[in-house]
């Protein structure tokens, strides 16, 4: 059984232990241990192993996982550095602190939060996952509102600036639970005084000043409960300036004060959909006329079969010869076919007095040659592999809508 010390001394971050046996993987177990293991959601501590003399060459042996085998805690080396340490042998185990540090803030952070969503709010927190760079809490909320997650971030706050005591005991018959335990005999319990009461097995700051700035980011809808983003302690200074950069670099390059960015943004992208509005109608108005001339053109080379026109562009998107084909087959009895060789690609557009199905032969056309694609009876696209298959594509395409033509004309 390892005796463990994060129990009972957060801050432990130096302490002395003896090699008690090996396992597979590079685990090694010490008879006692500050190093916590990954549990109840919070990451497992960094740290090393050093012997006692260091005269072996073995000193400062990397702790690369923490792992919670139920009596034991198996501190994970490599199987070289596992193999340095024999059974009986006295070390010096090291916590990273900064690392340590990081996740007492975080913890307790999450504790006082979700205090706060039940005191201010009544919601329960359903899960809690603390990430390398941010963490979240599931709330039992149908809906929460951004104005709801600033009061509660500002509640937060005045609690971290109030300086609460947390403490941390053991007890027998715990009662007044934020949320109730279903584990049997002593719990241990972290308190802060005056707002919350939870069984957890984690390590936690002294008092609530000790937690830093809270900082709630994000709002998601996840199924049926929401999801809160957030930071604390030194996680939400480094968000905070790193947020504030983008915000000085984008005003930057808008020439405007980080405080008016979002108004300068707004007017830009105004402007931006004004513009791309005009421009959407000059290009219509534009495959409108070009589109009278092709047709024009095919009605005088075509005599009384339908009006049919071949587009073929180098490159360029299909999207962008969609807004010409739709212009072409608002004449009768139009056939509008377009092709791209890069990428290989076609589009199919016919007007509905012509009696071919634009999807249907395109899809078929396609389905030969091993290509994708489809679309409506009146406009179909589709993609092949290469140029080679393009031509084959084109020649079946113009095979099977002289079929559907004639098959209309009996």
């Amino acid at each position: 059984m390892t005796e463990r010390l994060y129990y009972t001394d957060s801050y432990l971050t130096e302490f002395d232990a003896t090699v008690v046996g090996h396992g597979e993987g590079g685990r090694v177990y010490l008879d006692r241990s500050a190093f916590y293991p990954t549990s109840g959601g919070q990451p497992f501590d960094r740290g090393r192993l050093d012997t006692r003399d260091g005269s072996d060459g073995s000193a400062g042996l990397d702790v690369r996982d923490v792992v919670d085998e139920g009596e034991r805690v198996a501190h994970v080396l490599t199987e070289h550095d596992a193999n340095r340490l024999a059974a009986g042998e006295r070390v010096t185990g090291r916590v990273d602190w900064a690392r340590r540090f990081d996740h007492m803030q975080q913890h307790s952070g999450q504790h006082l939060l979700s205090a706060v969503f039940s005191e201010r709010l009544g919601l329960a927190t359903l899960s809690v996952h603390f990430g390398a760079e941010t963490s979240t809490l599931d709330l039992d909320a149908a809906v929460l509102t951004p104005e709801q997650l600033l009061d509660i971030e500002r509640r937060a706050n005045e609690l971290v600036f109030e300086n609460r005591p947390v403490t941390v005991a053991e007890e027998q018959a715990a009662e007044g639970l934020r949320k109730p335990s279903a584990r049997t005999g002593p719990l241990r319990i972290v308190s802060i005084d005056s707002l919350d009461r939870s069984a957890c097995g984690g390590t936690h700051v002294a008092r609530t000043g000790e937690i830093g700035p809270i900082l709630l980011r994000k709002l998601d809808r996840v199924r049926k409960s929401a999801r809160v983003e957030f930071v604390c302690g030194a996680r939400a200074t480094r968000r905070a300036r790193a947020d504030y950069d983008v915000l000085a670099r984008l005003g930057g390059q808008l020439s405007a004060s980080v405080d008016d960015v979002v108004d300068v943004v707004s007017k830009r992208l105004a402007e931006q959909q004004r513009d791309s509005a005009a421009l959407r109608a000059a290009r219509e108005s534009l495959d409108a006329y070009q589109a009278a001339e092709l047709y024009a053109r095919a009605r005088v080379e075509g005599g009384d079969r339908p009006a049919l026109h071949v587009e073929r562009r180098a490159d360029g998107g299909v999207q962008d010869l969609r807004s010409l084909g739709l212009a072409y087959i608002a004449h009768p009895q139009a056939l509008f076919v377009a092709t791209l060789e890069r990428p290989p690609s076609i589009l199919l557009a016919t007007s509905a007095d012509t009696g071919v199905d634009a999807g249907a032969v395109l899809k078929a056309a396609l389905a030969a040659v091993g290509g994708r694609g489809g679309g409506s009876p009146r406009v179909a696209q589709g993609s092949v592999e290469s140029t080679e298959a393009l031509g084959e594509l084109l020649r079946d395409v113009s095979a099977r809508v002289d079929a559907a033509r004639a098959l209309r004309s009996r």
